[in-house]
């Protein structure tokens, strides 16, 4: 039987893949791996040979139609909310609180999971309801991944409606509270789209790094104040990682 079946031939197969999805020149991929250049030349033949690695005619490396092939079905057939329920439950038994993900879809977001902590109430949402972006934790969160001409659009085509006496209904009043979502990494509700109600979230990226969702944490404004809210954040940031992770988004290296 041929060493390349053995587990150690195997994982440096993988490892070999996987630098080449970040790098496209073979000097690269030998650091990025740390392998002997004569193995990752052995690995980088096979591979190209079976189409998971496609060499250009200048030398470069990149995906070949195998694992192009292998990504659109794997991509085709992602359901998010079925990849987020073990994050989410995870995240229940963190907080005690109920959490959702909504789903960015044009100037709303949708719910598409939630999970209820052990709590006498149940909040107001639904899996499938549409929610603003402007006055709700997941919506900010998304719309301060946004340039400012998308944002400009997106104020101009909602008209920013009040949805409590607390929602930010003018541009400035959105835009300043977006600069700290940014500076934080973090969205805040503090009863902006109900009543008694506050929450925290965090965006969630896909496999091309573009914000599609984001998961938050729920909680009554009797219960914790906004401070404490605030207080929930790594853990939705974290579970936002997790959940981008399985997507396939990689974070971006300094």
């Amino acid at each position: 039987m041929s060493d390349m079946s053995s587990p150690s031939a195997i994982d440096k197969t993988l490892m070999v893949l996987d630098a080449v999805l970040e790098h496209s020149r073979f000097t690269d991929v030998v650091n990025a791996t740390g392998l002997a250049k004569s193995t990752v030349h052995r690995i980088m033949a096979s591979l190209v040979e079976h189409e998971f690695v496609a060499q250009a005619d200048d030398g470069s490396y990149h995906p070949g139609p195998k694992a192009l092939r292998l990504a659109g079905h794997a991509l085709t057939n992602v359901d998010l909310a079925t990849v987020a329920r073990p994050v989410l439950a995870d995240l229940v038994a963190q907080t005690r609180c109920t959490v959702h993900v909504g789903l960015l879809n044009g100037d709303e977001a949708i719910y598409v999971a939630r999970l209820d902590g052990p709590k006498p109430y149940r909040m107001p949402s639904r899996v499938g309801k549409a929610i603003w972006l402007h006055c709700t934790g997941i919506g900010k969160a998304l719309l301060a991944e946004k340039d400012e001409d998308a944002l400009d659009l997106h104020i101009t085509r909602t008209g920013l409606p009040a949805r409590t006496p607390l929602t930010h209904t003018t541009a400035a009043a959105l835009k300043t509270d977006l600069a700290q979502v940014r500076t934080r990494g973090y969205a805040l509700d503090d009863e902006e789209n109900e009543p008694g109600i506050r929450c925290v979230a965090a965006v969630i990226h896909d496999h091309t790094g573009a914000a599609i969702a984001a998961v938050s944490i729920s909680t009554l404004s009797l219960e914790q104040s906004i401070a404490q809210v605030a207080l929930m954040a790594p853990a939705a940031i974290e579970a936002a990682r997790k959940i981008s992770a399985a997507l396939g988004y990689r974070e971006p290296t300094n």
